[in-house]
């Protein structure tokens, strides 16, 4: 068998706010190309400064994200690299004066520069992948959350990116919607794309991951396949989370 490819290395990553608060605490991390990586943990364990570093929205203090073979660098283009790494965020961030069909084409006109005509047929392909093709003409006030949330990951897919991080994208929905949007992810899994997801929702992680990582006090405590991590979790923290949570 070919030895997996990494996609992104995180080298003795930090994040630390007002010279104080490390967020993110010495963490090694890789990802490999096709892998799905779920992040759980606590509510400020490090987990979305995590992800957000990986894309460069927040500067690392110290330590270094290697993309695809490049050292992420804020003078570099990151812009470039950035168009690689999908993102998709908890609070939808759709534009709401643009219907959904611009929403989703105004990325692929303005930064690549993409004919409209080849644009709008690259957002109905994928309204259609979401489910959302009678959708096209709506505004984002005119959407449930979880419709919000779908044409979110669209706009990213547009983009074609290699990986997609998702920040607990399920967390500011209504129970009965959050049901759409992992269908929507799991299809992703299924296609091969590589996804690190921050998540709460302990039984997707279980059903869709490659590997589950727990994090605790900005720091990797324990990391495995999702038997492993929520069957026969070795460390006393990682146990501690789970019964909290229901899942031991």
């Amino acid at each position: 068998m070919p030895m997996p490819s990494k996609m992104i290395e995180i080298n003795h990553l930090t994040k630390t706010f007002n010279q104080s608060i490390h967020a993110v605490d010495d963490v090694n991390l890789f990802i490999n190309k096709g892998e799905v990586v779920s992040i759980i943990g606590p509510s400020g364990s490090g987990k979305s400064t995590l992800l957000r570093c990986i894309n460069f929205m927040e500067v690392p203090t110290a330590g270094q994200v290697i993309f695809e073979g490049t050292t992420l660098s804020i003078d570099k283009n990151i812009n470039e690299l950035r168009q690689k790494i999908g993102m998709v965020f908890q609070s939808f961030n759709l534009f709401p004066h643009l219907n959904v069909l611009n929403n989703i084409i105004v990325s692929l006109t303005t930064v690549k520069k993409i004919d409209k005509d080849e644009a709008v047929i690259i957002a109905k392909n994928l309204l259609k992948r979401v489910g959302l093709s009678d959708k096209i003409d709506t505004f984002p006030s005119q959407l449930s959350g979880g419709q919000k949330q779908r044409i979110a990951i669209a706009r990213a897919l547009a983009m074609n990116p290699d990986v997609m991080l998702f920040d607990e994208p399920t967390s500011a929905l209504d129970p009965e919607m959050v049901g759409e949007v992992l269908a929507v992810m799991k299809e992703l899994a299924k296609a091969g794309m590589t996804m690190v997801i921050v998540t709460h929702e302990m039984g997707f992680a279980k059903e869709v991951s490659d590997r589950v990582i727990f994090m605790a006090d900005g720091k990797i405590v324990e990391q495995g396949n999702p038997k492993q991590i929520f069957n026969q979790p070795q460390k006393d923290r990682t146990i501690d989370f789970l019964k909290r949570v229901n899942h031991i």
